[in-house]
Protein backbone atom coordinates (compact mmCIF):
# COMPACT_ATOMS: atom_id res chain seq x y z
CA UNK A 1 0.00 0.00 0.00
CA UNK A 2 1.30 3.43 -0.92
CA UNK A 3 1.97 5.88 1.89
CA UNK A 4 -0.37 8.83 1.21
CA UNK A 5 0.63 11.47 3.75
CA UNK A 6 3.96 13.28 4.15
CA UNK A 7 6.06 11.00 1.99
CA UNK A 8 9.76 11.05 2.86
CA UNK A 9 10.61 12.12 -0.70
CA UNK A 10 8.84 15.45 -0.05
CA UNK A 11 10.41 16.24 3.34
CA UNK A 12 12.88 18.83 2.01
CA UNK A 13 10.25 20.44 -0.23
CA UNK A 14 7.78 20.76 2.66
CA UNK A 15 10.48 22.27 4.88
CA UNK A 16 11.57 24.72 2.16
CA UNK A 17 7.95 25.78 1.57
CA UNK A 18 7.41 26.35 5.30
CA UNK A 19 10.54 28.51 5.39
CA UNK A 20 9.48 30.52 2.32
CA UNK A 21 5.93 31.24 3.42
CA UNK A 22 4.18 34.06 1.53
CA UNK A 23 2.58 37.01 3.32
CA UNK A 24 -0.99 35.82 2.59
CA UNK A 25 -0.07 32.40 4.04
CA UNK A 26 1.32 34.11 7.16
CA UNK A 27 -1.89 36.12 7.55
CA UNK A 28 -4.17 33.09 7.23
CA UNK A 29 -1.91 30.84 9.31
CA UNK A 30 -2.22 33.31 12.21
CA UNK A 31 -5.98 32.59 12.14
CA UNK A 32 -5.76 28.80 11.68
CA UNK A 33 -2.94 27.79 14.00
CA UNK A 34 -3.26 26.59 17.58
CA UNK A 35 -6.77 25.20 17.03
CA UNK A 36 -8.27 28.70 16.79
CA UNK A 37 -10.84 27.66 14.21
CA UNK A 38 -13.48 25.42 15.76
CA UNK A 39 -10.86 23.67 17.88
CA UNK A 40 -9.45 21.89 14.81
CA UNK A 41 -5.74 21.46 14.20
CA UNK A 42 -4.45 22.59 10.82
CA UNK A 43 -1.05 21.64 9.42
CA UNK A 44 0.83 23.77 6.92
CA UNK A 45 2.74 22.56 3.87
CA UNK A 46 1.37 19.05 4.33
CA UNK A 47 2.09 16.27 1.85
CA UNK A 48 -0.80 14.31 0.36
CA UNK A 49 0.20 11.85 -2.31
CA UNK A 50 2.40 13.60 -4.84
CA UNK A 51 1.22 17.06 -3.76
CA UNK A 52 2.07 19.47 -0.96
CA UNK A 53 -0.91 21.55 0.14
CA UNK A 54 -0.85 24.92 1.90
CA UNK A 55 -3.03 23.94 4.89
CA UNK A 56 -4.64 20.64 5.89
CA UNK A 57 -6.97 19.59 8.70
CA UNK A 58 -6.76 15.79 9.01
CA UNK A 59 -9.84 15.45 11.21
CA UNK A 60 -12.04 17.30 8.70
CA UNK A 61 -10.17 16.03 5.61
CA UNK A 62 -10.06 19.66 4.49
CA UNK A 63 -7.40 21.41 2.40
CA UNK A 64 -7.12 25.19 2.12
CA UNK A 65 -5.09 26.49 -0.81
CA UNK A 66 -3.98 30.07 -1.36
CA UNK A 67 -3.53 30.94 -5.02
CA UNK A 68 -1.06 33.63 -6.04
CA UNK A 69 -0.49 35.20 -9.45
CA UNK A 70 1.17 32.07 -10.82
CA UNK A 71 -2.17 30.22 -10.59
CA UNK A 72 -3.83 32.30 -13.31
CA UNK A 73 -2.19 30.77 -16.39
CA UNK A 74 -4.06 28.12 -18.37
CA UNK A 75 -1.36 25.58 -17.51
CA UNK A 76 -1.52 26.36 -13.79
CA UNK A 77 -5.32 26.19 -13.76
CA UNK A 78 -5.22 22.78 -15.44
CA UNK A 79 -2.68 21.61 -12.84
CA UNK A 80 -4.83 22.96 -10.00
CA UNK A 81 -7.91 21.21 -11.41
CA UNK A 82 -6.01 17.91 -11.65
CA UNK A 83 -4.71 18.35 -8.11
CA UNK A 84 -8.17 19.18 -6.74
CA UNK A 85 -9.66 16.15 -8.50
CA UNK A 86 -6.95 13.92 -7.00
CA UNK A 87 -7.60 15.27 -3.49
CA UNK A 88 -11.38 14.97 -3.92
CA UNK A 89 -10.90 11.34 -5.01
CA UNK A 90 -9.01 10.80 -1.73
CA UNK A 91 -12.10 12.06 0.12
CA UNK A 92 -10.57 15.46 0.83
CA UNK A 93 -12.46 18.74 0.32
CA UNK A 94 -10.49 21.65 -1.15
CA UNK A 95 -11.17 25.35 -0.53
CA UNK A 96 -9.28 27.90 -2.64
CA UNK A 97 -8.71 31.57 -1.93
CA UNK A 98 -6.60 34.16 -3.72
CA UNK A 99 -3.79 36.19 -2.21
CA UNK A 100 -5.96 39.27 -2.70
CA UNK A 101 -8.91 37.75 -0.81
CA UNK A 102 -6.65 36.93 2.14
CA UNK A 103 -4.93 40.31 2.22
CA UNK A 104 -8.06 42.44 1.74
CA UNK A 105 -10.65 40.39 3.63
CA UNK A 106 -9.12 37.75 5.89
CA UNK A 107 -12.12 38.02 8.25
CA UNK A 108 -14.49 37.12 5.39
CA UNK A 109 -12.27 34.20 4.35
CA UNK A 110 -12.12 32.87 7.91
CA UNK A 111 -15.90 33.23 8.18
CA UNK A 112 -16.40 31.17 4.99
CA UNK A 113 -13.98 28.52 6.27
CA UNK A 114 -15.84 28.49 9.61
CA UNK A 115 -19.08 27.73 7.77
CA UNK A 116 -17.46 24.61 6.32
CA UNK A 117 -15.81 23.63 9.60
CA UNK A 118 -19.01 23.91 11.61
CA UNK A 119 -22.10 24.08 9.38
CA UNK A 120 -25.02 26.12 10.75
CA UNK A 121 -27.63 24.29 12.79
CA UNK A 122 -30.64 23.59 10.58
CA UNK A 123 -33.25 22.98 13.25
CA UNK A 124 -34.97 19.81 14.33
CA UNK A 125 -35.14 18.04 17.65
CA UNK A 126 -32.01 17.46 19.66
CA UNK A 127 -31.71 14.47 21.89
CA UNK A 128 -30.57 14.99 25.38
Amino acid sequence: MTHLFNQKSHTKLRKDLRNQISQPEVVLWQRLRRKQLGGYRFRRQFGIGRYVVDFYCPKLRLVIEIDGDSHYTDEAQAYDAERTEYLNNCGIQVLRYTNTEIMKNVDGVVERISEVVSPPYEGGARGG
